[in-house]
């Protein structure tokens, strides 16, 4: 441990946030910024990846991808040096990763200050008080939840849009994921103290806000109501100025006609589904203990666009699970097919240890397993951009977004999420006055297709100023980096690395 230092007659000291894995670490970063600002932290605004200049940095790790560890470990060494020529520099580690690692990652990385888990992130401000007064390394991990963390203070990432979490934890018992150990099991948020924080978001100016959790639509099993997230989603249709809802994960298992009909019936929920298959074949979702069959799996897709036609569904998939044949392999490419996804997040099976998966026999060759994944994200890609070309002409509605940014200077392109999540680049008047704020709303016609995004080169029309847009105009002239999001290196991976 080194000297403490103090903001005692100095500048505050200021903090960085370095997130890893799911839309859940993303929530618990923002809440880990929220803690860190109200206990007097203030975020390092400087452009250094790296966090050199941060006198507090934080990783908020992910335990499901074997590549976390490895970065993880990759990073903290390079911040050992950093350390040596910053003294009083704290560094944290929290998230999955430390739930299940617990005293391995001091003694791998002594010079770590704290080690927090999954269920106290509020804690965080205290350890490091204590690590710094104490002079010795603080490792806090609790079992099950102390507060939810959507009770914690927060520092959103976006004026018009946020993350509302309903439950935290798993019941599942899938034979590859690790989550449900690190996490718990489900533990379920009240209906009225949902819609409460909604409405207060919404009275902030934000308007889009995404329902989250490890399996959103087995909500309410906790306090007895089988229909509690269709209820919910019909609930947010009713309040006032909320333009925009989305929910992930769903599980196919749990998956109800009730929730269909509360998608296509209420104005406000979104024409877009996450729904994860993991593998066509049934004899590996068997293995998986995923509790449905391809057959089921694709009539919830049937079902999903007979109630909305335009809704656009994407999924998950694993290749190389522990035993996959190359039957099975092209069962899943068969159902991929079926199911023509506008995008899929796919992923090479690693062992995690601690998963049952992890002592299967017959693990598949690192050879065969990226053959088979280079076939999988071909014929994604193909799908993806068959999809995206039927909007060629079309004109789409596209909420402005600040962590989708600009695309590039040179076109002047800015981009946004259509209705159905689909990122559109859409070029920008000469006239800065004309451009639109993130979270302005405008219309635009679809000129280009990729596989994963598309273009709108005639500009917009119909451009509506917003009450989100009206938020971020206020935060940026009263000089308030709220705005600003906590930095994410390793967030969710894109449809083509299978990071």
């Amino acid at each position: 441990m080194t000297d403490s230092i103090t903001s005692t007659d100095q500048d505050p000291l200021t903090y960085r946030v370095i997130t890893y894995g799911c839309q859940m670490n993303v929530h618990d970063s923002e809440r880990i910024g929220g803690l860190l600002e109200s206990a007097g932290y203030v975020r390092n605004e400087a452009d250094d990846t790296a966090s050199d200049g941060a006198d507090i940095v934080v990783f908020n790790t992910c335990a499901v991808r074997e590549n976390a560890d490895n970065r993880l470990y990759g990073n903290l060494s390079h911040m050992a040096q950093v350390k040596k020529s910053r003294p009083g520099m704290q560094i944290a580690v929290g998230g999955c990763m430390a739930q299940k690692d617990r005293d391995l990652i001091v003694r791998k990385a002594p010079w770590v200050d704290v080690v927090f888990g999954t269920h106290n992130v509020g804690s965080l401000p205290a350890l490091l008080d204590r690590a710094r007064s104490q002079q010795a390394a603080q490792v806090e991990i609790r079992e099950s939840l102390i507060d939810f963390p959507s009770n914690l203070p927060t520092r959103r990432d976006s004026a018009h849009a946020a993350w509302v979490s309903i439950s935290v934890g798993c019941n599942n018992t899938c034979t590859f994921c690790i989550v449900p150990a690190l996490r718990g099991k489900e533990t379920d948020r009240r209906p009225g103290d949902i819609l409460a924080e909604i409405k207060a978001l919404v009275a902030e100016g934000v308007q889009e806000i995404t329902l989250l959790g490890q399996n959103v639509n087995s909500y309410g099993v906790e306090f007895g109501d089988r229909q509690a997230f269709s209820k919910l989603l019909r609930a947010c249709g009713e309040i006032e100025h909320l333009e925009r809802v989305r929910f992930t994960s769903p599980h196919p298992a749990a998956f109800t006609d009730d929730v269909i009909e509360a998608m296509a019936d209420t104005h406000n929920v979104m024409p877009s589904l996450h729904m994860p298959l993991q593998s066509g074949s049934d004899r590996v979702l068997r293995a998986m203990r995923r509790s449905y069959r391809s057959a089921k799996f694709l009539g919830i897709l049937d079902r999903v666009r007979e109630a909305m036609p335009e809704a656009a569904i994407t999924t998950d998939i694993i290749v190389g699970f522990p035993g996959e044949t190359d039957a099975d392999f092209e069962e899943t490419l068969r159902v991929v097919r079926e199911s023509r996804f506008s995008a899929a997040f796919t992923f090479q099976y690693s062992i995690r240890p601690g998963t049952p998966a992890a002592t299967m026999p017959d693990q598949i060759p690192k050879e065969v397993v990226q053959e088979r994944y280079l076939r999988l994200v071909e014929t994604v890609d193909d799908i993806a951009w068959s999809e995206n070309k039927r909007l060629l002409g079309e004109s789409v509605e596209v909420m402005f977004a600040t962590g989708d940014g600009r695309k590039d200077d040179a076109t002047l392109r800015m981009s946004g999420r259509a209705r159905d999540n689909r990122l559109v680049h859409v070029a920008m008047p000469d006239d800065e006055s004309q451009r639109p704020r993130p979270g302005d709303v405008g219309w635009c016609e679809i000129t280009y297709a990729a596989p994963h995004h598309l273009v709108a080169d005639h500009g917009m029309r119909d451009l509506r100023r917003t009450r989100g847009g009206d938020a971020w105009q206020a935060r940026q002239e009263s000089g308030s980096n709220r705005a600003n999001a906590p930095q994410v290196t390793l967030g969710m991976p894109s449809f083509r690395s299978g990071a």
